[in-house]
């Protein structure tokens, strides 16, 4: 381990063995089936007996297989090697399953790896779930002086960061109540709380933090950079947040089937992440192969590049593909980028009267390019809308198609759109092929 380097993980491996039944599948008794098996089992008896004397009269009688169970192994974390150095936050990103918090439970000593080493100097304070280290029976005043006893501190250090702790937590009204009768959010305020100010060496959170309201998450995230430059401690950071993680650190190891396929700079880690995740994203393929009335049988939502949307700051590019049997005279296309809270915040339109479109073949594509703008981070569709002018006829209405998401890195905004006071843009470019 080189000197600044306070935790150090060498091909680190923890392997399950997972049960698969045969012929059937088990189950708990309930007192129903323990009292029906009680009463049966006479006449079941009885029914061996019969059969065990005809299989004896029949020979070659085929006895059946009973149940039987088979397993496999499965490695949620593999081949895994980093290194953290002191004052250093280290982001762990991947998807779900991907066995991050198999590696944070093996690095805060809950399980014992399969194989591999890790080197940890120092104490580690953990918050990997809600109410990690909380003792139920036991007040909030009890739990904080628990947690600082297994963090080996004594009750005078505990003490002299007490008024601290519950500052932070603000469940001060609560803290002589038994934790089990704390809802999630004040679990988390004074679990954090407790983890980030008694001074641990190493403090390992996850995706605990998500709980908590959006006020009391910036909050912590403050606590721990602070944490970390200030006082010179090592943080370990789990989140789905791709903002949160591009602002707090500098390294990330990107997580996947349970090795880590990159560790390196957060700007570069976060691009393979989103690189990885975007697979079917952005996209629209019609259930239609054909029908009477015009509908749009594809969509495309990428950057100017031709990359996938999270991909840097480039410009938008939407591809329509609309079918119709027979030309139309009048036809008038838009969408609406609606964010996670089904509100538009972007709405661009193209009309036959200004551009001719679908008025020769069976088919028209459409291309809209746009320049880069400033949504907010977050999780978007689109909503489609294809018909003729105003007191026309209406073809079709999609909703909830080609989901992507908007992320941050640095001081960059991966992608959006800058809508004007009344949610229009005007600065968009229809093309038709």
């Amino acid at each position: 381990m080189s000197d600044e380097a306070i935790i150090r993980v060498e091909n680190l491996g923890k392997k399950y063995r997972i049960q698969h039944q045969q012929n059937g599948s088990t189950r708990y008794k309930t007192l129903r089936d323990a009292i029906t098996e009680t009463f049966a089992a006479p006449f079941k008896a009885l029914h061996r007996i019969g059969r065990s004397s005809l299989e004896e009269r029949v020979p070659g009688s085929v006895k059946p297989l009973a149940s039987r169970s088979s397993s496999e192994d499965f490695w949620a974390v593999r081949n895994v090697s980093f290194e953290v150095k002191r004052g250093e936050v280290l982001g762990v990103i991947g998807r779900n399953g991907a066995g991050k918090s198999t590696l944070l439970k093996i690095l805060s000593r809950i399980t014992e790896p399969t194989e591999g080493r890790v080197r940890i100097k120092g104490r580690v304070a953990s918050l990997l779930e809600v109410g990690t280290g909380f003792h139920p029976e036991l007040t909030g005043r009890e739990n904080i002086f628990l947690n600082g006893a297994i963090l080996g501190m004594s009750r005078a250090e505990i003490r002299k960061k007490f008024d601290e702790i519950v500052a932070f937590s603000e469940v001060e009204k609560f803290l002589d109540t038994p934790v089990k009768r704390y809802s999630s959010g004040m679990y988390v305020r004074l679990a954090f709380a407790v983890a980030a100010h008694l001074e641990p060496e190493i403090l390992i959170v996850d995706e605990v933090l998500a709980v908590g309201d959006a006020q009391f998450q910036k909050k912590c995230l403050r606590k721990m950079q602070d944490v970390s430059r200030q006082e010179g401690r090592a943080v370990l950071f789990v989140s789905h947040n791709m903002a949160a993680v591009s602002s707090m650190t500098d390294r990330v190891a990107l997580m996947d089937r349970g090795s880590n396929v990159f560790t390196g700079a957060t700007e570069r880690g976060i691009k393979e992440y989103l690189k990885s995740s975007d697979q079917g994203c952005g996209a629209y393929d019609s259930p239609l192969s054909n029908s009477s009335k015009p509908f749009v049988s594809q969509i495309r939502v990428n950057s100017a590049k031709g990359e996938a949307i999270h991909i840097s700051g480039q410009n938008m590019v939407i591809t329509v593909v609309i079918n119709h049997a027979d030309p139309i005279r009048n036809a008038c296309f838009s969408f609406q980028i609606v964010n996670q809270y089904q509100h538009p915040v972007v709405h661009c339109w193209i009309y036959d009267i200004d551009t001719p479109i679908c008025r020769e073949g069976q088919s028209t594509i459409l291309t809209c390019r746009m320049p880069s703008l400033a949504l907010n981070v977050g999780a978007y569709t689109l909503t489609t809308f294809l018909s003729e002018p105003p007191g026309g006829q209406f073809f079709e209405k999609l909703e909830g198609i080609c989901p992507f998401q908007v992320e941050i890195i640095g001081s960059q905004t991966l992608f959006g759109w800058r809508p004007d006071a009344c949610g229009y843009i005007t600065a968009f470019e229809w093309t038709k092929h």
